[in-house]
């Protein structure tokens, strides 16, 4: 055995084993002699000295060199797998250890399996989502164009009507391309940050009046918990920011309940934080849905259908902006009740 390797000393097989054929050599070879040589006590408890010495350095070192050349192997096949919590350490001939190795090498390997089998059903949601992100709109420019080009152009009313509708189609595509391209980018850390120093309450105030008439087709008020006299001033990126606030109040407009609220609130969190509140009281989220809900594409509604436009990165893309900021954004939803996404900022000093 090389002089490298250590061994997790236990001789308690060689101590019982010695034991065992001492005694039996020992009783056999002492009544033999006893009867036909007369042989004295001191001479037997020698023989059973010798004995037993003999027995255990052989079984120890017969057996010791037996397990160290099957758990080699299995060292040496383990290796083929790159386990570095069995590769690292010194080989061990203590069964103990060596089970226990086994095993947690077993259970990693079985939660690496269980998370490769996520991520594969992960990916083909993901490309399934993205086809069909893509090929709607696609089909939709498709259809239009056809049809205009099996006569229809000649006439001004439908021509006009199908071409605003391919150009919407167009501009959904738009929509999805630059948003798997930005989110692309901010994962790996291309998207630059121009952070700065900005009223959130002002920021705010701009995304309401954006989406007032939005609001005002599905009669949802947009306001404020309380009268923010005082600016907010926080640190971050404003351009940035202002998308996270937007796509919060977009969705809670997309799915909130015809002259219903939408609420946003300013608190201070701790000393150098602040958290905003975006909350409505729209149809809610099961919790379910909660885990995955900031997924590219993921959908609440398993049918399909989008009633809404957008390209279904929104709150994909408010999660990873908020993570370059190195803040951390929140949901709590009850279904049937309202939903509330809150989100924290560094405040300016």
């Amino acid at each position: 055995m090389p002089d490298s390797t250590k061994f997790k000393k236990s001789f308690r097989f060689a101590i019982y084993t010695s034991l065992y054929i001492t005694f039996y050599i020992t009783l056999l070879t002492s009544v033999f002699l006893y009867f036909f040589y007369e042989l004295k006590w001191y001479y037997v408890l020698i023989l059973a000295v010798v004995t037993y010495l003999f027995s255990f350095g052989v079984i120890q070192f017969r057996v010791e060199r037996f397990i160290y050349k099957r758990v080699k192997k299995i060292y040496d096949d383990l290796t083929l797998l790159e386990s570095a919590s069995l590769t690292k350490g010194a080989i061990t001939t203590d069964m103990r250890t060596l089970t226990q190795e086994i095993d947690k090498f077993a259970r990693d390997k079985k939660i690496e399996i269980e998370a490769l089998k996520v991520r594969e059903q992960y990916r083909k949601e993901f490309l399934g989502n993205v086809s069909h992100e893509l090929k709607t709109p696609l089909f939709t420019v498709q259809g239009y164009i056809l049809t205009l080009l099996d006569g229809a152009m000649n006439d001004e009313n439908i021509r006009t009507k199908y071409l605003e509708r391919a150009s919407k189609g167009i501009e959904r595509l738009g929509y999805i391309v630059n948003d798997l391209d930005m989110i692309t980018k901010l994962e790996v850390g291309d998207l630059q940050l121009n952070i700065e120093i900005f009223d959130i309450v002002e920021l705010v105030k701009s995304v309401f009046d954006m989406f007032e008439m939005k609001a005002s087709k599905k009669k949802i008020s947009l306001m404020f918990d309380t009268g923010y006299n005082r600016p907010v001033m926080v640190k971050a990126d404003k351009e940035r920011i202002q998308q996270v606030v937007a796509n919060l109040i977009v969705n809670s407009l997309k799915y909130g309940r015809e002259k219903g609220t939408t609420e946003v609130s300013i608190e201070n969190l701790i000393k150098n934080k602040v958290i905003v509140r975006v909350t409505d009281n729209g149809e809610g989220i099961e919790k379910v849905h909660l885990p995955r809900l900031f997924e590219r594409f993921y959908r609440v509604d398993k049918s399909g259908s989008r009633k809404e436009g957008g390209s279904g990165l929104g709150l994909s893309i408010v999660k990873h902006i908020i993570e370059a900021h190195d803040e951390k954004i929140y949901v709590e939803s009850e279904f049937g009740v309202g939903s509330e996404f809150s989100f924290t900022l560094e405040k300016a000093k």
